[in-house]
């Protein structure tokens, strides 16, 4: 209603149905905000004391209620909004006790809404965080059916370990007090459901190089799980994760996709929930706006992981975590060098073959491997890629190296054996995506029920 060319619906007769935000009790008349999810803005809603059962309906209102409200709409004189309407009717759907309803006028911390985290979407901030959600992840499939890529769905339980670090959560139905052993005295998994050992995923890559080897260009957007005891603002257990994957296509090809995919997102995001990034740019983090759409107007800086740690040595600072070559960089390093030393995005590439995965094409120089980082201001790490090891005798070599074995992955070895093809593929991080987007410093507050150690309530 209030995305309508005003013109046409003033003077209209309109029925709404939603949530009373606040209740405004004067001598004459009562005034109502009400909001259905819709938009960021409330509607005004005006109930004059001369409506029949005025003083019953107003003994009755109170914020959290559901109702249908039916009435004109007519232009607003008041400086917050545009349009009101002129309630003639109103029905009390569902009640909601004043005294035991936990959302009050007054600002709740982020730690106390997650408490009560099946009532915090009625909060403009995680009102505004779903609209933003949404836009989030149509542009993400728009992004890919524009150019032809083909959705995937992998599986959520595997036998396998895509990135081999074993932090993985597994699935068993064998009873836990006194499970089937062996005669060897190791739990028996031919009596599991699968009839081996199982576990949740930490990522769909593997599966989808399977079909970006037979269709070229596709794409998975699912949950992802991983056993880390990271109790931090930028960690989950659950997450969701979105993995292109690109045949006939090399590390270069990798940047300018994921680099395109960034701008592309927060392009849609900025046209479509305009009151949204509003309310973030005013009342979570100042300057967000400004900062994303300088992210979308400037071209990423490339550099390589080499250049990105000598640049952090001979910075002068004093990191908390120490800066050698063939280290892992940290959240610390990555901010310093997009927020200080670049300003700006920028993609890392060539890392240390010891620090990444298995499947990661190795450099010439035996030292390094074509794999690639985004970082981003404020967040760090947003995306990582690589180009996948196409050359099935390295490959083999690389699972033995890494302790993996090639009974296991076979299937993924047969990929090598029959038509193997250079391809590449990345993965974002759905929720630090939209970290990024809104502002907010804690992760947990960007999925609608967040998992982590000690946490699955709701």
């Amino acid at each position: 209603l209030l995305a309508q060319d005003h013109a046409a619906v003033v003077g209209q007769e309109h029925t709404v149905k939603g949530w009373v935000k606040t209740v405004r009790i004067q001598k004459n008349n009562t005034f109502i905000e009400i909001n259905d999810g819709s938009c960021f803005t409330n509607l005004q809603g005006i109930i004059d004391s001369t409506l029949p059962s005025y003083e019953n309906v107003v003994s009755h209102l109170s914020t959290g209620i559901s109702i249908s409200a039916s009435g004109t709409i007519v232009e607003s004189p008041g400086q917050n909004q545009n349009l009101e309407m002129h309630i003639k009717e109103i029905t009390i759907i569902g009640a909601a006790d004043p005294e035991t309803y936990p959302l009050q006028k007054k600002r709740h911390s982020f730690e106390f809404l997650r408490t009560i985290a099946h009532l915090r979407p009625r909060t403009n901030t995680f009102g505004a965080v779903a609209r933003v959600s949404n836009s989030l992840a149509h542009a993400t499939h728009c992004f890919f059916q524009e150019r032809g890529f083909l959705h995937v769905h992998t599986p959520i339980i595997t036998g396998s370990d895509c990135e081999g670090g074993g932090q993985m959560f597994q699935v068993s139905t064998l009873p836990f007090e006194k499970p089937p052993t062996t005669p060897e005295g190791k739990i028996d998994y031919a009596k599991d459901f699968f009839a081996r050992p199982t576990y949740l995923t930490v990522s769909g890559q593997l599966n989808g190089e399977s079909y970006a080897c037979a269709l070229s260009d596709i794409y998975t957007f699912g949950p992802t799980f991983r056993a880390e005891n990271s109790n931090t603002s930028r960690h989950l257990a659950e997450f969701w994760m979105i993995e292109p994957e690109m045949a006939f296509a090399d590390i270069k090809d990798n940047m300018e996709n994921a680099e395109s995919y960034i701008k592309y997102v927060l392009a849609r995001v900025m046209k479509e929930c305009p009151d949204d990034m509003a309310f973030f740019n005013q009342f979570i983090e100042p300057g967000t706006i400004e900062r994303l759409q300088k992210v979308i107007d400037t071209p990423f800086e490339r550099s390589t992981y080499t250049y990105a740690v000598r640049v952090l040595q001979k910075s002068g600072k004093s990191f908390q975590f120490p800066v050698e070559w063939g280290l892992d960089l940290q959240s610390e390093h990555e901010r310093y060098l997009t927020e200080e030393y670049f300003g700006k995005p920028v993609i890392l590439s060539d890392y240390p073959r010891k620090i990444k995965a298995f499947y990661m094409r190795d450099n010439d120089d035996g030292n390094t491997v074509a794999a690639m980082d985004i970082l981003v201001p404020k967040i760090g790490e947003i995306v990582g890629g690589s180009q996948r090891e196409e050359r099935l005798d390295l490959l083999e070599r690389k699972l033995v190296e890494f302790g993996l074995s090639k009974e296991n992955y076979k299937w993924y070895l047969d990929l090598r054996t029959y038509g193997s093809v250079p391809h590449a593929g990345y993965g974002v991080g759905f929720e630090r995506l939209l970290q990024f987007v809104t502002g907010l410093d804690n992760i947990r507050d960007v999925i609608p029920f967040p998992r982590y150690p000690g946490n699955a309530d709701f």
